[in-house]
C-alpha cells in the first residue's frame, strides 16, 4: 500500500502518463484526473501528498480548482505544482513571485519536474496568515442598529483586525464614537469594493471559459 498519493490533474493523457513515467520509483501512488471536477473530487476525498494541476481544464478550470483549494485551511497545505504551456495565463490571475506553490512550464523534462516538486514541498511549509470570513459590521446610532452587509469573501485577518463594533453605553453613544465608527466603516467599505472587483473579474473569466 502506497503511503503517499500524487494527484495529476490534466486533460491530456500524454501529460499524465509522462508525469507518471518521470517520477522516480518510490512508495507512492499516482492518481489521475482528466478535468477540474474530477480533480477536485480527488482532492476532497483523498489524503494527498502533492497536487499537479493544469491551469486550463474542461468542466472546471485549474484557476477555479486553485481558488477552492486556497480557500480551505487544510487543503492549501498540500504541496502544489501548477502546470501550463503559457505562463502568462497563470500570471494574469496570480502575480509573481509564486510564494506558496511552484509553476512548471510545458513541455518539461524529468529534471524540471523533480525540481518543481521539491520547490512546491518547500513552499507549502511557508507560514501563512489565517483566513477569516468577513461577516457584517453593526453601527449603533441613537439606539438604532444599522447593519452593513458584506459580500461573502475570504481575506487575510490583518485587513479586518481593526474594525470595532460600538455598543450603546448607559449614557448613550457620543458623537465622537459615532464619527470614529463611521471612519472605520468607510475603510471597510473600501476593502469590500476591492473584493467585489476581484470577484467580478473571476466571474468574467469563468463566463469566458464557459462560452
Amino acid at each position: 500500500m502506497a503511503s503517499n498519493k500524487i494527484l495529476v490533474i490534466d486533460d491530456t493523457t500524454v501529460v499524465r502518463v509522462k508525469v507518471r513515467e518521470m517520477l522516480p520509483p518510490g512508495n507512492f501512488e499516482v492518481l489521475e484526473a482528466k478535468d477540474g471536477v474530477e480533480g477536485l473530487n480527488f482532492i476532497l476525498q483523498e489524503k494527498l501528498s502533492l497536487i499537479m494541476l493544469d491551469f486550463l481544464l474542461p468542466k472546471m478550470s485549474g484557476w477555479e480548482v486553485f481558488q477552492k483549494v486556497q480557500a480551505d485551511p487544510e487543503l492549501r497545505k498540500i504541496p502544489l505544482v501548477i502546470m501550463s504551456g503559457r505562463k502568462e495565463e497563470v500570471t494574469e490571475k496570480i502575480t509573481e513571485p509564486f510564494e506558496y506553490f511552484e509553476f512548471l512550464g510545458k513541455p518539461f523534462d524529468q529534471k524540471q519536474l523533480i525540481s518543481a516538486i521539491k520547490l512546491a514541498m518547500t513552499k507549502a511549509k511557508q507560514p501563512r496568515p489565517e483566513l477569516v470570513a468577513v461577516g457584517a459590521v453593526a453601527a449603533v446610532k441613537n439606539g438604532t442598529v444599522a447593519t452593513l452587509e458584506v459580500a461573502t469573501a475570504t481575506v487575510a485577518a490583518p485587513s479586518v483586525a481593526n474594525v470595532a463594533v460600538v455598543t450603546p453605553s448607559s449614557g448613550g453613544v457620543s458623537d465622537a464614537e459615532i464619527n470614529a465608527l463611521n471612519e472605520k466603516i468607510a475603510k471597510m467599505q473600501a476593502e469590500i469594493d476591492g473584493l467585489k472587483k476581484q470577484l467580478t473579474q473571476v466571474v468574467t473569466f469563468i463566463k469566458q471559459k464557459i462560452k
